[in-house]
């Protein structure tokens, strides 16, 4: 694991200020200016998330654990998120109803007519591409499940037990070699990727770590309670028809035992953990608290907004010939022209197609 490079200003301080000691006073983080003058989807605002919220993960290498609470951070860490749950906020509207959206995203789309990255691998994609987008999804599979813990303290009777039922077959249901990220990290070696923690943030672009920052905001906020749990359920809902996809590809282009494991394993667990989530964990928060409806239904269709935005801008750097990372996986240096993955792409009605 190493620190990534700088992407602006806003990364760029928050890597000098993590070079020092904690208790030396400065303070050389920009303000709200310019945070609002960033990009909140951007390559700078987005690792600046990332290095924020990995401090209560692993931790940053070389970074002192004090960091993690230290008020410099965590002022700096507000006002980002304030801008990106904005932004969010104005590009994934809400309105139809948990119900409704709930339902969609149990209606898979006739055969040939999704356009996500797994219809792309399964009918199209090579070998390179599989690999690419194994890197992609490894910010966030190589710590799946960890960002929903957070949920379990906030959440009383059957959406707890709901919850922590999901999360304990998740976590290997008490065996440390079938953890899914374990798991996740036998594909990569599958694939001869580098299994690492964080190896690859320096190669991904903005797109692929808002959708990991995305689940950290909702995780680490009680009053996104609501929010994070409608993010569960996106992943639980959406996650057997992507997986089943994805074996398809991993076996049409030769893929190694275990990196079929990965996704025929979550084929079969999440279509048990669909029905939980949504009776017992949405239906048994609704229940307790129904004043958090709209927070859950937010936080289905910013998951998907974030999902559908990363898929069309790797399959649309593919279709072009392209490679959809900032760095090519041969380590010739970062890909200028391929630009930042998801920009112009509009947004998806159907994210999930990786497992959760």
């Amino acid at each position: 694991m190493h620190c990534p490079a700088a992407r602006g200003e806003l990364s760029g301080a928050l890597l000098e200020l993590f070079g020092h000691d904690p208790g030396d006073g400065r303070d050389p983080l920009p303000g709200a200016p310019a945070v609002a003058a960033a990009d909140p989807y951007g390559e700078d605002v987005q690792l600046a998330l990332h290095l924020c919220y990995e401090l209560h993960y692993r931790g940053l290498p070389g970074v002192s654990d004090a960091w993690e609470w230290d008020p410099r951070a965590l002022r700096l860490r507000a006002v980002l998120e304030s801008a990106f749950l904005a932004a969010l906020r104005a590009d994934a509207p809400i309105g139809e109803g948990v119900d409704a959206v709930l339902a969609e995203l149990v209606t898979e789309p006739p055969d040939g007519e999704s356009d996500g990255a797994s219809s792309f691998l399964r009918d199209h994609g090579t070998w390179e591409q599989l690999r690419e987008y194994a890197v992609h999804r490894s910010i966030y599979q190589l710590k799946e499940a960890d960002p929903h813990a957070w949920a379990i303290p906030r959440l009383t009777g059957t959406a707890k037990a709901g919850l922590v039922a999901v999360e304990y077959d998740e976590f290997g249901a008490g065996r440390a070699d079938r953890v899914h990220a374990a798991l996740y990290a036998d594909l990569m070696r599958d694939l001869d990727l580098d299994d690492s923690y964080g190896h690859y943030v320096d190669a991904v672009p903005a797109a692929t770590l808002a959708t990991g920052n995305l689940m950290s905001l909702f995780g680490l906020h009680r009053a996104l309670r609501g929010c994070l749990v409608g993010h569960f359920a996106t992943l639980e809902c959406t996650s057997p028809p992507g997986s089943r996809r994805m074996v398809r590809a991993m076996e049409r282009l030769g893929a190694g035992p275990a990196a079929v494991r990965f996704y025929a394993e979550h084929v079969s667990a999440d279509a048990v953990h669909e029905q939980l989530v949504r009776r017992d964990v949405v239906g048994g928060l609704l229940r307790e608290e129904p004043a958090l409806a709209a927070d859950v239904e937010f936080g289905v269709t910013a998951t998907q907004w974030l999902e559908g935005r990363f898929e069309r801008g790797v399959t649309e750097a593919w279709r072009a010939g392209r490679s959809s990372l900032r760095r090519p996986l041969d380590g010739a240096g970062a890909s200028e022209a391929a630009g930042p993955v998801g920009a112009g792409a509009g947004p998806g009605r159907r994210g999930g197609d990786g497992a959760s």
